[in-house]
């Protein structure tokens, strides 16, 4: 079977946690309902009570129908033998619904703190993410989970009581056959632990294979239009079948690791059976201990056999337990200070001090920026590809880190400023929009259901996002298919101009959002945006110069610094880089 380099697998911070490590950090969860666990317990024991008396019952049965007791006492037996039957049956009923309930609220708290986790993380952070590996541990891994509390751990301690309880009675019956019987132990536990390093290794290549797959499936099916545009279908198919076939291997691995193993216990299993016949009258036995020592060897190999099982399932709980607990240690890189204040409206005056910024150590995209936009003003950025226009807007909203400087709003450093309140007083309108499932509604209200139905129509009238409305026959019912592909690029852009408005910010940021627009759609944005800009403080990136020429200021950057800065005439009148910009777009309009 190939090698799977787990390095490739791992997320950024994951590391091998020791078992103890592991206990710790899952006591948490396993606390709040220690009762529960308790009384799972004491069920469990009596459950294995019970079972133990069954065979020792059975053998008296046989024993007495050999001696030709009287039917009285052989029916009273009879019906002992059936109410622990299903007394048993009962408790292991009531047992295991109360390990559901447990481990399902377990889950589900550990389920909602990784995904709460991972949205506190920020977007420089999610780069180094792979979303499929990201997707596993929040589904798969949590599901793992899921059965460690809700069947693997105590059907191990079942395993294990039972065990040690037949081999109690088997000792009862007959020292010297339970030690013929214990030679089949020894080899038998050897063998599992041979299995269990064997079968540990192929589950850790499995999983890492399904963690690639999912990560593939997740960045192919979302670019399946490109696909599709550029004929790459057979090459995506063959990238596909390796990684599927790569699955294959370590899930058919796995099937003959356990093909090998299970028959080979059953085989030790006849061979101590026969053991016990051919022994057991050298030993003096009757038949009705000989009936009971027979199912308690049966009794013996099935909790043996389903330990090895166990064990298997708990290497996988153990797995996904140490992927979670080192994606919840990820510390987010962008957290809220202990003194961090509210802010419950900004004027709307933004500064940059002396700001530098890089994505990777050392490999600068702003260099020393400071500029100071006023409140109410809108100031428009532009520059080459790469010149750090974007990254501007990024810093604002605090989506990364700044490594040098200072970035004010209403003259308080943003990192002073809880990141909930930052970002409610700032709208930001991006030139990808993301539209969610659902209906239109709820892409503009984000499911608040605080807002009427009039709000939403009076916000998208006032952007006019109600012409796209217009066009459906469900209003805003209309059902939005994933990433909003029922509708153009512009009229997504209205809705997100409506999701927007509708918060009412105080500062509004526009990414290249009338960028790959129609022009009958872009007539509608053009009012919409000189309506926002009465809103509040307006940022605005536009490769296109004409939609940013009544702006306030424009501060030109060009390999992130600053090289210019004024309003569209004065700039036009330097005749430097932003004269350069505009000549070479209005040669461009003209020639066509």
């Amino acid at each position: 079977m190939e090698e799977f380099d787990e390095k490739e697998e791992m997320l950024k911070g994951d590391k091998k946690l020791p078992i103890s490590v592991l206990i710790k950090r899952n006591m948490k969860y396993i606390k709040p309902e220690l009762g529960g666990f308790i009384l799972s317990f004491v069920l469990m024991l009596i459950n294995v009570g019970l079972d133990l008396i069954v065979p020792y019952i059975q053998g008296q049965i046989i024993g007495m129908l050999s001696l030709n007791e009287t039917l009285k006492k052989i029916i009273l037996y009879v019906i002992l033998f059936f109410v622990i039957g299903v007394g048993n049956q009962i408790l292991l009923y009531f047992s295991a619904i109360l390990l559901q309930k447990i481990g399902q609220r377990i889950v589900f708290n550990m389920r909602m703190e990784v995904f709460t986790h991972i949205e506190s993380m920020s977007q420089n952070q999610f780069n180094e993410m792979p979303v499929g590996s990201l997707v596993t541990r929040v589904a798969s891994y949590t599901a793992s989970m899921s059965d460690l509390f809700t069947s693997v751990l105590v059907n191990i301690l079942r395993n294990v009581l039972t065990i040690f309880g037949v081999l109690g009675l088997m000792m009862f019956i007959s020292i010297k056959l339970t030690g013929i019987m214990f030679g089949f132990l020894v080899v038998i536990f050897i063998l599992s632990f041979i299995f269990e390093r064997v079968v540990t290794k192929t589950f850790r290549n499995e999983r890492k294979y399904i963690s690639d797959l999912n990560t593939y499936l997740n960045e192919n099916l979302s670019g399946m239009k490109l696909t599709q545009i550029f004929n790459q279908e057979e090459r995506k198919k063959q990238e596909f079948e390796e990684k599927n076939q790569a699955l294959r291997r370590a899930r058919y691995m796995l099937t003959i690791i356990f093909g090998i193993f299970r028959p080979t216990i059953f085989m030790l299993h006849m061979l101590a059976i026969a053991a016990v016949f051919y022994f057991s009258p050298s030993f003096g036995l009757d038949s009705a201990s000989i009936v009971t020592f027979y199912i308690c060897v049966s009794k013996l190999f099935n909790p043996i056999e389903n330990l090895a099982d166990q064990l298997n399932n708990l290497q996988k709980a153990l797995t996904a337990s140490e992927r979670l607990i080192n994606l919840l240690d990820v510390s987010p890189e962008v957290l809220d200070r202990e003194d961090a204040i509210e802010i419950e409206e900004f004027k709307g005056k933004i500064e940059f001090k002396n700001v530098w910024f890089a994505y990777k150590k050392d490999e600068w995209i702003l260099k020393d920026v400071s500029f100071v936009i006023e409140p109410k003003q809108t100031v428009a950025f532009v520059g080459a590809t790469g010149a750090g226009k974007t990254t501007i807007l990024s810093l604002i909203v605090r989506n990364f880190e700044i490594q040098k400087g200072e970035i004010l709003i209403d003259d308080i450093n943003i990192n002073n400023i809880k990141i909930e309140s930052l970002r409610k007083g700032i709208g930001q309108m991006l030139q990808d929009v993301f539209m969610f499932s659902g209906d239109i509604r709820n892409n503009i209200t984000l499911h608040d259901e605080s807002y009427s139905d009039e709000e939403v129509m009076d916000v998208c009238k006032y952007v006019n996002a109600d012409k796209v409305i217009a066009k459906t026959k469900n209003g805003l019912d209309t059902e939005v298919i994933e990433r909003g592909e029922n509708f153009s690029s512009g009229e997504r852009q209205l809705l997100s101009f409506a999701r927007t408005v509708l918060s009412k910010p105080q500062i509004l940021i526009l990414d290249e959002a009338t960028a790959n627009i129609d022009t009958e759609t872009e007539v509608l944005i053009q009012e919409s945006l000189e309506k926002m800009k009465n809103i509040g403080t307006m940022l605005v990136v536009a490769h296109r110069l004409s939609t940013i020429q009544h702006s306030d200021n424009i501060i030109v950057l060009q390999n992130g610094s600053i090289v210019e800065q004024g309003n569209h005439q004065e700039l036009l009148a330097q005749k430097g880089y932003y004269f350069k910009l505009y000549q070479l777009q209005f040669e461009s309009l003209t020639s066509k």
